[in-house]
């Protein structure tokens, strides 16, 4: 009997974890995140009379009005930095950002953009006139410098 007393725990831990067994189709229960795509086109030769242009979807379809798309911009040495600025919502998933880059180089374009619960920052070198030999071995170990940090956060 007090064998029987002893074992009565363990038997009933045993039933409980049993019944703890997930059902087959539980992550279908959680939500199913869709990724954010972003298609980012540069000028090529830059003007500064053509935009930078966003192209936004997810699940397939256009994103028409993202939570947010910004740009930010800054030269590979150092020499200038633009602040997260909004781009243009132009319909049709389209976003565009104009900007003027006067002095030659090697520029990097960061797009932060956000649309039901997907973020994405992708990160596109823009060559501005003729490069240095520094800026053509940055754009060659496709490395970008950093744009710092004190930038905001969503």
């Amino acid at each position: 009997m007090r064998y029987l007393l002893k074992l009565l725990p363990f038997t009933l831990i045993l039933l409980l974890l049993g019944a703890c067994a997930p059902k087959e189709d539980a992550a279908d229960l959680y939500k199913q995140e869709s990724p954010l795509e972003a298609d980012v086109s540069l000028p090529d030769p830059y003007t500064s009379d053509e935009p930078i242009k966003i192209s936004l979807t997810q699940d397939g379809e256009k994103v028409e009005n993202a939570n947010f798309v910004h740009v930010e911009m800054w030269k590979a040495d150092g020499n200038f930095r633009q602040g997260m600025e909004e781009a243009d919502n132009e319909g049709n998933g389209l976003y565009t950002f104009k900007t003027d880059l006067k002095d030659d180089g090697l520029y990097y374009v960061k797009v932060h953009a956000g649309s039901n619960g997907s973020t994405i920052m992708p990160t596109k070198p823009l060559a501005v006139g003729e490069l240095s030999k520094e800026d053509i071995d940055a754009l060659n170990g496709n490395v970008p410098q950093q744009s710092g940090g004190g930038g905001h956060h969503h």
